[in-house]
C-alpha cells in the first residue's frame, strides 16, 4: 500500500489527485495487464456471491478503460464490454465510498442512459469502488437489478460488497506482483544467459538421466553444429583415441555423483581437433533433489602444445647433458690408456662420471627410468659418493613410500643440493666423513633427517643463495612440507617433512 494514499476507515483508498491525469490513471490499470484475467474463476466466484448476497440478478467485475468499460467477470450479462460514456462504474470509481442508485429513471445522470431505457434496463445500481494501492480508480464491483430499489443495501450487505471489493482488489494486486516476479526473473535469467554467452569456455547442463539441455552460444561458434543431447552424440565430437577413456570416466564420476574432470580433443569447425579440459559437478538445489550438472570446455590447446614443446625442449637438454657425460667419460678413459700409471684415478672418476649420469635421470621431468620408490630414488642419487672401499657415504634408513614421477624431481633436486653442498663444505668433503639419512613416518606425512658427521663445523653464514631458495621452492611448493636446518660443531643438520599425498601424486 503507497504510504501517500489516505485510507478510509472500510479499508478503501481513496482516490489521488495523481490520478485526475487520465494518462496515468491508464498507466496504473495496463500495469495489471487484466487480459489474463478475463472469466477469472476467482473473480467470478466474488461476483456470483456479491449477486446472491444483494438479491440481484446482475453482478459484474467490471474496469474502465480508455474507451469503453470492460466487465471482466460477473453474471447476468451476455456482453463483455459497453462503451465508456454508458458506464455507471465510471461514476462510482471517483468515490471511496460506495455509490447507489435506487431508481435509474429518476437520476438525472442516467434517465437517458442506453443501459437504462434499452437491454439490460438497469434500475438499481450500486457500485463498490475499486481503487489501486497508488489511489488509481480502476472500476467497481457492481450489483444490478433490473427493479428499482428505494430501500438500498442494509448495512450488511454494504460491509459484505466492501470486503468482496477488497478480494477483488487483492486478486489485481497478486497479478501485478506475480508479473513483476515473472519480469524479474527474466530479467535475471537474461542477464545470466548474456554472461554465460559472453564467456570463452562451452558451458553446458544436463538433468539427472544425463540428457544434455543446454549449451551456450560458444559452442555453436566452435563446432558449427548442433549440441550433443545424450552421451552418444558426443562420440562424433571427441577424438577416437580420446573417445572411450572420456566417456569411461564420465559415466565413473556421473553414477558416484563425483566432480568430473578430463582432457579430450574436441572436433571444431575452424581449427580441427583442440585439447579441452572437461570439468563438471553435480549440484542438488535442495536437499533429496536429484542432481543436475554443470559443466564446462576450456580450450587448452595452446598450453598444451606449449607444454608439448618444452618436453621436447627438457628432453633435448637432457640428451645433450647425457652426451656430455658420454663424451667426458670417454675421454678419461681413452686418456688412461696412454697413461697406465693413472689408471686407477680413471677408474674412479669414470665410476663417479656414470653415477652422476645416472643420477641426473631424476631431475628430468616425467621420465620413465624414474623409481617408484623414496629409497630406491635415493640409493641411486647417492650412488656416487662411495668411500675408498665403495662403500655409501650417505647412509640409508627408516620407512619407506611410493612416489611418483612428479614428486621424484623435486626429491631429486632437493637431495641433489643437499649433498653437493655436503661435498663442497660438510662431511662428504672429508676423507672420514658421512651422513645419516632417516626417513621416518609420521602420519600424514615423511620426515627426512639429513644429519653430517665427521666434517667441518657446520656455520651458517647468513645468506640464503639459490641453491637454498631452490630447496624451499621444491619442499614447501611441490612437496606441500617444511624444512629447517641447524648448524652444529658436528655438521649441519637437515629436517624435512613432506606430504604423503604430494609423493604419490
Amino acid at each position: 500500500m503507497n504510504e501517500h494514499v489516505a485510507i478510509t476507515p472500510s479499508g478503501v483508498p481513496e482516490p489521488s489527485p495523481v490520478y485526475n491525469d487520465e494518462a496515468e490513471r491508464l498507466r496504473v490499470l495496463h500495469s495489471f495487464e487484466v487480459d489474463a484475467l478475463q472469466d477469472d474463476p476467482e473473480l467470478n466466484a466474488i461476483a456470483s456471491f456479491a449477486a446472491r448476497l444483494c438479491n440481484v440478478p446482475i453482478a459484474q467485475v467490471t474496469l474502465v478503460e480508455e474507451v469503453r468499460q470492460r466487465f471482466l467477470a460477473g453474471e447476468g450479462l451476455e456482453v463483455d464490454d459497453t462503451p465508456r460514456e454508458v458506464s455507471f462504474c465510471q461514476h462510482a470509481m471517483q468515490t471511496c465510498e460506495l455509490m447507489e442508485v435506487h431508481d435509474a429513471t429518476e437520476d438525472e445522470r442516467f434517465v437517458d442512459n442506453d443501459l437504462v431505457t434499452r437491454d439490460p434496463g438497469i434500475r438499481y445500481y450500486a457500485g463498490q469502488p475499486l481503487i489501486s494501492d497508488e489511489g488509481a480508480p480502476l472500476g467497481a464491483l457492481c450489483v444490478i437489478d433490473t427493479r428499482p430499489n428505494q430501500e438500498g443495501l442494509s448495512d450488511f450487505q454494504r460491509e459484505g460488497l466492501a470486503v468482496l471489493g477488497q478480494a477483488v482488489l487483492r486478486r489485481l494486486r497478486n497479478r501485478r506482483e506475480n508479473l513483476q516476479a515473472e519480469r524479474a526473473i527474466a530479467e535475471r535469467e537474461e542477464r545470466m544467459r548474456r554472461m554465460i554467452d559472453g564467456v570463452p569456455q562451452i558451458a553446458w547442463s544436463a538433468d539427472a538421466r544425463g540428457n544434455f539441455e543446454y549449451f551456450n552460444r560458444r559452442w555453436k561458434e566452435l563446432t558449427g553444429e548442433t549440441p550433443p543431447a545424450t552421451l552418444t552424440h558426443w562420440k562424433r565430437f571427441i577424438h577416437p583415441e580420446d573417445w572411450e577413456t572420456a566417456k569411461a570416466e564420465w559415466l565413473r564420476c556421473f553414477a558416484a555423483g563425483e566432480e568430473y574432470e578430463a582432457e579430450f580433443r574436441l572436433c571444431t569447425r575452424e581449427h580441427g581437433w583442440l585439447w579441452m579440459l572437461a570439468q563438471a559437478a553435480p549440484v542438488a538445489e535442495r536437499r533429496g533433489d536429484p542432481l543436475r550438472w554443470f559443466g564446462t570446455l576450456t580450450d587448452i590447446d595452446e598450453g598444451r602444445q606449449l607444454s608439448e614443446e618444452r618436453d621436447v625442449l627438457a628432453k633435448e637438454l637432457s640428451h645433450r647433458i647425457k652426451n656430455i657425460f658420454a663424451v667426458v667419460i670417454g675421454l678419461a678413459t681413452m686418456k688412461a690408456r696412454k697413461a697406465p700409471e693413472h689408471e686407477s684415478f680413471a677408474r674412479d672418476l669414470t665410476d663417479t662420471l656414470r653415477s652422476l649420469s645416472r643420477a641426473h635421470d631424476f631431475v628430468r621431468p616425467q621420465d620413465a627410468a624414474m623409481q617408484e620408490s623414496l629409497q630406491g630414488l635415493l640409493s641411486a642419487l647417492f650412488e656416487p659418493y662411495r668411500d675408498e672401499l665403495g662403500g655409501p657415504r650417505v647412509h640409508l634408513s627408516g620407512e619407506d613410500a611410493e612416489i611418483h614421477h612428479r614428486a621424484a624431481t623435486p626429491l631429486a633436486l632437493v637431495f641433489h643440493e643437499l649433498a653437493t653442498n655436503s661435498a663442497k663444505y660438510g662431511a662428504l668433503s672429508a676423507d672420514d666423513g658421512h651422513v645419516d639419512l632417516v626417513a621416518e613416518d609420521r602420519g600424514d606425512v615423511i620426515g627426512l633427517v639429513w644429519t653430517e658427521h665427521g666434517g667441518p663445523p657446520a656455520v651458517d653464514a647468513g645468506e640464503r643463495g639459490f641453491g637454498s631458495r631452490l630447496v624451499e621452492m621444491s619442499v614447501r611448493g611441490q612437496l606441500q612440507g617444511e624444512w629447517d636446518r641447524r648448524f652444529t660443531d658436528e655438521g649441519l643438520i637437515v629436517e624435512l617433512t613432506v606430504s604423503k599425498d604430494a609423493l604419490a601424486g
